[in-house]
């Protein structure tokens, strides 16, 4: 679903606030194999899976804002859409200009208690917000790492 598209990729701008020197900027070299035993990744297994479900919540009350300022979904999809490429030829009313501007004010007000809440779920998990970070950049390409994490979550 094209909506459920733009809402997460809003909600992966917001928990970006988590990342300490801005992950988008932050070019790793070849990935250093991460040595992590079975307790420490089932520890980020719990913290991933609890911030999936935070991420769901989040993402119905973008929704919602969406809804009560009076904005279809599909159409708040391609004002987003149009306001990420200057060479789109979407046309928008005044108030539509006015309601995604108060749209995503009200998002950006959503990131600290966001960001916040995924600080508390990792440290709740018994790791660090640099060590989740790590285990997830090392999943990104270590299959081995990426097999025991499933092995462990479908458990």
């Amino acid at each position: 679903m094209k909506i459920k598209n733009v809402v997460s990729s809003l909600l992966l701008i917001l928990a970006m606030g988590i990342m300490p020197g801005n992950a988008q900027n932050t070019q790793m070299p070849q990935q250093q194999k991460v040595e992590v035993n079975d307790a420490e990744l089932a520890k980020f297994a719990e913290a991933f899976q609890k911030m999936r479900l935070a991420n769901q919540e989040a993402q119905q009350k973008m929704m919602q804002i969406i809804q009560e300022k009076g904005m279809e979904l599909q159409r708040f999809n391609e004002v987003h859409q149009a306001q990420q490429n200057p060479d789109s030829d979407v046309k928008m009313t005044a108030d539509e200009k006015e309601k995604y501007k108060e749209i995503v004010a009200e998002f950006q007000a959503l990131q600290p208690s966001f960001q916040k809440r995924m600080e508390d779920i990792i440290s709740e998990s018994g790791l660090t917000v640099d060590r989740y970070q790590e285990l997830a950049m090392a999943l990104r390409s270590d299959q081995e790492l990426q097999q025991r994490l499933k092995d462990i979550l479908q458990k």
